[in-house]
């Protein structure tokens, strides 16, 4: 055997020992949660001490419910699982509201990276050492999470900005991980008619897609240079510029966003140049405005608008940070989105169900008049609250739980679209308690009579 060959088999059995260590790991773990997950229910949790430190679990006084035994499975089995229960909250037509609150609390923080290995991951993007590329560069991590570690610097010419650092080794884990799971659900696919009713594989291609999108530093500064061109001019909207000679797959160059938490409302009137000028309501419209304009007009969208992503200028402008999650919305789309979301607001049975049937994904024949007829009665519990009043998000995701039973699911990029339409209305009606999100889009809409066209 040549040593090409032989380097080439000692890979192959260090693949094979790394895989079969981590299906280990995974059984383990699985072993662990799994019979938490199953004695949970029916009260049968309270004589299984899980919640007094059984197998490891956090000690507290009341039993842990199956959504919580979730949760700490994808918290242990590291960042690939985090990430998909993460995107997993956001998918309403996929889950029950109880395991989406629980997947949206999925901590993202991580043990911080030693600084020389963030410096060895500088120097070898670049090919050169740290300080060639930054003029200064602050050894102490401004956040840590399990992707990716971001650390404040300055560029040559006197530029403050932010440095996204891949950890490293994340790409070979999250990929091992991945092709686990992917012969899992294969398995699954073949054997289970349960599975292929909801289209298990295709779910998990769409997670993965997205997962390695995320981990792609050149994409997400791509998708900002999209956002700066899209607000180019724009008087309240602040999208940092991306310096590409300092990114790469690994590392991502952005201008710094300094200002203050944009659902923190006492300290932006202190922080504000006048503080007559900072007007949460006001606020409220920026965000709304920014965040419909790349819905309708731009068919391109931040799909994370949390408030720890939005802040706000001492002048009263909004800035946005971190496009690692966007989402899509074609031409062809957006009409039948608009009418959707209007029907679904004025409980119009009929139209949602033509609307769902047309944009959403369906794994086998839809029963449509069945399907009309269970919207048709979710409508009458809102029947009686005026349309001005109707919590958006709460109906959008009491709509998605009908199409859950019909086995429809959203595209992935409508359900990120969901998602961020619930993220707006809370943040808006955090500054604006006379906020409403249905007007908002009837307001939008008439202003744009082309949408409906």
């Amino acid at each position: 055997m040549g040593a090409v060959e032989q380097r080439s088999g000692r890979a192959g059995a260090t693949g094979a020992l790394a895989h079969l260590h981590r299906f280990w790991v995974i059984a383990s773990l699985l072993l662990r949660h799994g019979l938490g997950w199953a004695v949970g229910p029916s009260g049968v949790g309270r004589l299984v001490p899980f919640h007094h430190g059984w197998l490891g679990h956090p000690d507290r006084d009341e039993p842990y419910e199956r959504h919580e035994h979730i949760r700490m499975l994808l918290e242990d089995l590291g960042p690939t699982f985090m990430k998909i229960g993460q995107i997993l909250s956001s998918r309403a037509d996929l889950l029950p509201p109880a395991y989406r609150a629980e997947l949206a609390h999925l901590q993202d923080d991580a043990p911080p990276v030693r600084s020389s290995e963030i410096l060895e991951v500088i120097a070898s993007e670049f090919g050169r050492p740290v300080l060639s590329v930054f003029a200064e560069f602050d050894d102490e991590p401004l956040a840590s999470a399990s992707i990716g570690q971001a650390h404040t610097a300055r560029l040559h010419d006197g530029t403050p900005v932010v440095v996204k650092v891949r950890r490293p080794g994340v790409m070979d884990r999250i990929e091992l991980d991945l092709r686990l799971i992917a012969s899992v659900v294969g398995v699954a696919a073949r054997l289970s008619p349960a599975a292929r009713l909801v289209d298990v594989t295709g779910i998990f291609e769409e997670f993965a897609s997205t997962l390695r999108q995320e981990l792609d530093y050149c994409e997400e500064a791509a998708n900002a240079g999209r956002f700066a061109s899209n607000f180019a001019g724009h008087p309240n909207v602040v999208i940092p510029r991306v310096h590409h000679r300092a990114t790469t797959g690994r590392v991502l160059t952005l201008d710094l966003v300094v200002g203050t938490k944009i659902d923190d409302v006492d300290a932006l009137r202190s922080a504000a140049i006048d503080p007559a000028a900072i007007d949460p309501a006001a606020i409220a419209s920026v965000v709304v405005d920014m965040a419909l304009v790349m819905i309708f007009d731009h068919g391109f969208f931040h799909a994370d608008l949390h408030p720890g992503n939005l802040f706000v200028q001492p002048d009263g402008r909004v800035g946005l940070i971190d496009f690692g999650m966007v989402g899509h919305v074609d031409d062809a789309t957006r009409a039948t989105l608009i009418r959707l979301l209007i029907a679904v607001a004025t409980g119009d049975s009929a139209t949602t169900a033509d609307a769902v049937i047309a944009i959403g994904i369906a794994a086998g024949t839809v029963d449509r008049a069945r399907l009309e007829t269970d919207l048709d009665q979710l409508a009458r519990r809102y029947v009686d609250q005026p349309v001005g009043e109707i919590e958006m998000a709460a109906l959008l995701h009491d709509n998605l739980a009908v199409l859950r039973q019909h086995h429809l699911r959203l595209p992935s990029d409508l359900a990120l679209l969901v998602k961020t339409l619930g993220m707006l209305e809370g943040l808006a009606g955090t500054l604006d308690s006379k906020f409403r999100l249905v007007d908002a889009l009837g307001t939008f809409a008439a202003q744009r009579p082309g949408l409906l066209a």
